[in-house]
């Protein structure tokens, strides 16, 4: 086991910042640098703390806490100067500790427990950056029902179950793993359009509060603004682009610049808001940008009306034609809204109880479960999602 240490803490300064040690020689460095305020005897044991002070030396670096939380695991709690760190870390590297990132010492320590548990290890790791609390019960939901049980399932049944049986539960636990990763690692939404059918306004409205500039004048988004926005369970990043209009690429090197960068936050978005002004009739929708909605998830919105209405969606191509007709100025419709988009998403019946998986080796041995013909490979598959090793 390599002797590993982390700065656990943010960059920058701090009050106090930790430093994790971990590793099988860890508490003999430990009393190679660390002496007790007390003089008492250096006896660790876990769960317990003590008062002492870091030395190079005959040299004191910092006055610290040191707590032993498990076998081969410390906590060296310094002053959050971030030399004072600096200088620790250094020391700790000169008697063979390797510095690494946070997250591959946490992978460690919970590899290292026994019996290995890899799903509920994960789960620890992916608690720490999940964006909702509806995102943290989903995962916790993995860790003893879920996805554990339904490996465990599968592993009790696999004599009595047929390899294709498995294999389309195992596909359906990867098509609901694609809406629990939008519920985890955030929902990005473009507010595409032609320009002036207010999306600016449409931005303002769901997030609550004035982020974008809006203005009569044509054309008047030229970067993207973008709105953190709760949409339970989502968190949702709702992206404001330039409008989209072949005429405008051609005025100047910004809007040109403008017009690529509103494709490229169409391109990259989970969801595409499509705003298109009531008002006005059916040939507002640029041909092109019918074209790039093909295949893609999107709502057409149809905004502004409070004006006498042009718009109906039979006008529109036949894939654009789910609709929420809405007033951005009034915010009314915004309800409406909300509930498309979650059913867009795949959430008006989505339970936080179901079966996902929530990291990439998950999907990958549960894709490889989905293809297999090989009774002994799907034991060793199943094997690996419970008790595997993750990196």
């Amino acid at each position: 086991m390599a002797l590993i240490a982390a700065v656990m803490t943010g960059p920058g300064a701090g009050a106090i910042a930790t430093i994790q040690l971990f590793g099988e020689s860890a508490e003999a460095v430990l009393r190679g640098i660390f002496r007790r305020s007390d003089g008492g005897p250096f006896a660790f044991a876990a769960r317990r703390v003590f008062l002492g002070e870091i030395a190079d030396g005959e040299q004191t670096v910092d006055q610290v806490t040191v707590g032993c939380e498990g076998p081969d695991s410390f906590a060296i709690h310094c002053h959050g100067n971030p030399l004072i760190v600096e200088r620790v870390m250094g020391l700790l590297g000169r008697h063979g500790v390797q510095p690494v990132r946070p997250e591959q010492l946490l992978i460690q320590v919970l590899m290292s427990r026994e019996p290995r548990d890899a799903i509920r290890a994960e789960a620890e790791l992916a608690l720490a950056t999940v964006k909702t609390v509806e995102g943290a019960r989903l995962v916790a939901n993995q860790v003893k029902a879920g996805l554990t049980a339904r490996v465990g399932q599968w592993r009790a049944d696999l004599d009595s179950m047929s390899l294709e049986q498995i294999a389309a539960q195992a596909k359906q636990v990867l098509a609901d793993s694609e809406t629990a990763w939008l519920i985890l690692s955030g929902c990005t939404i473009a507010l595409v359009g032609p320009p002036n059918t207010g999306k600016s306004t449409l931005l303002n409205a769901l997030a609550g509060r004035e982020k974008a500039i809006v203005t009569d004048v044509r054309g008047t988004t030229r970067d993207w603004v973008s709105a953190e926005v709760h949409i339970p369970p989502l968190a949702a990043t709702i992206l404001d682009t330039a409008g989209l209009d072949p005429s405008l690429a051609v005025v100047g090197p910004i809007d040109e610049a403008a017009q690529k960068g509103s494709v490229e936050a169409l391109n990259r978005a989970d969801l595409v808001l499509l705003v298109l002004d009531a008002s006005e009739p059916a040939d507002q929708l640029p041909a092109f940008l019918a074209g790039l909605l093909v295949g893609r998830r999107v709502i057409s919105v149809l905004n502004k009306t409070d004006l006498t209405s042009r718009l109906a969606p039979s006008n529109l191509p036949e894939h654009l034609r789910p609709s929420v007709r809405i007033s951005a100025k009034q915010e009314t419709g915004i309800a409406d809204l909300i509930r498309a988009i979650r059913h867009a998403c795949g959430l008006a019946e989505f339970s936080l109880d179901t079966a996902a998986a929530f990291t990439e080796r998950q999907r990958a041995l549960l894709r490889r479960l989905a293809q297999t013909d090989s009774h002994d490979d799907a034991i060793s598959i199943l094997a690996e999602l419970l008790h595997g090793t993750i990196t």
